[in-house]
């Protein structure tokens, strides 16, 4: 059994794993953290999530409670990321990283990171949606330039980020199927009156109501279209997936890894 912290765990996502903790023979809830400005501070883990009290109190002490877990799992916001990354690897923890908007100005820290200790970083935990991933690269590859990308995302109307990381992170699959790089081609927003160019890969977002996520791949060749969507009914999935890949995770050298590394698919591009 593998005990977890879960870093956010008094948000929409922290909730949902806790109670799919419950559901899991191998996983313990060691810690659940919030910010210490939080007004969940000191309530049961469980209890707040809508589950059996588990005897563990909301606090807002991270490096307390790293000290007594396996792994990590941060569900909380990109702007806590540097300091939540910098307290794993300063306590040699690995760290399940679940939350979207980072900068390009994190991948040195993501690196050095990785360096010493198992770093997971998923923009999307749902293990369906890691099969999209394969499938897209896939498709992107064998379609070939005749047929054009879009790629479309919808989510509840509190999302801030758009397109979402699991959309971008789409992007950067099909992109580099096709030998490209997505901050050459993708065109996140369409304004104006310029035709689309044939290489492009647009995005188009959508907020609003509860939604929790749906993502499609769209294909546009001549003649014929093909789509590949992902639609979540239940936040569980993305919680069941997360608890997958700390389980995984915590057995794992140190090392920057990825859902589809659980999965151990065999490289496409």
């Amino acid at each position: 059994m593998i005990r977890a912290a879960i870093v956010g765990g008094a948000g929409r996502m922290g909730q949902a794993i806790l109670r799919a903790a419950a559901t899991r023979p191998d996983v313990r809830i060691s810690a659940a953290i919030a910010s210490p400005k939080s007004a969940n501070l000191g309530a049961d883990a469980g209890e707040l999530a809508g589950a059996a009290p588990l005897g563990v109190p909301v606090t807002g002490d991270l490096q307390g409670a790293l000290a007594g877990c396996d792994v990590v799992i941060d569900f909380s916001s990109a702007g806590a990321t540097t300091a939540h990354l910098a307290a794993c690897r300063a306590a040699k923890k690995p760290l399940v990283l679940g939350t979207t908007g980072h900068g390009a100005d994190l991948e040195g820290a993501f690196a050095a990171a990785a360096g010493e200790i198992p770093l997971l970083i998923a923009p999307n935990t749902s293990l369906a949606v890691t099969v999209l991933m394969d499938l897209a690269r896939t498709a992107a590859r064998a379609l070939g330039p005749d047929f054009d990308i879009e790629i479309l995302e919808c989510h509840h109307r509190t999302k801030s980020d758009a397109p979402s990381g699991t959309a971008l992170a789409l992007g950067d699959a099909v992109a580099a199927a096709r030998g490209q790089k997505l901050s050459a081609v993708g065109v996140m927003n369409r304004n104006g009156g310029a035709a689309r160019k044939p290489a492009e890969i647009g995005f188009a977002s959508v907020r609003g109501g509860d939604a929790i996520g749906r993502h499609t791949v769209a294909f546009l060749g001549p003649g014929e279209e093909l789509a590949l969507t992902h639609r979540a009914t239940d936040r569980a999935v993305f919680a069941q997936g997360a608890l997958v890949a700390a389980v995984w995770l915590a057995a794992r050298p140190p090392g920057r890894y990825s859902m589809r590394d659980i999965f151990n698919f065999k490289t496409v591009a």
